[in-house]
């Protein structure tokens, strides 16, 4: 683990772990997800850069029932 200047813990990811995660990393080398993801309770998470056609565990609150 690396620690910051403000005591805050980041875990440093391997080669190998950085190629699994290659889609979902940012410019500043950190895990991110789409927006509607971030607020989702499910493990089905989708990255930053791809655009969310369907996913089958969100239901919006303003769809027709």
């Amino acid at each position: 683990m690396n620690i910051l200047k403000e005591g805050i813990t980041v875990a440093r990811m391997g080669k190998k772990e950085k190629r699994l995660w290659v889609f979902f990393l940012n410019d500043k080398n950190r895990i991110q997800y789409n927006d509607q993801c971030k607020k989702c309770v499910h493990e089905c998470k989708q990255s930053f850069r791809c655009m969310i056609v369907w996913c089958g565990k969100y239901y919006s609150k303003r769809r027709e029932r």
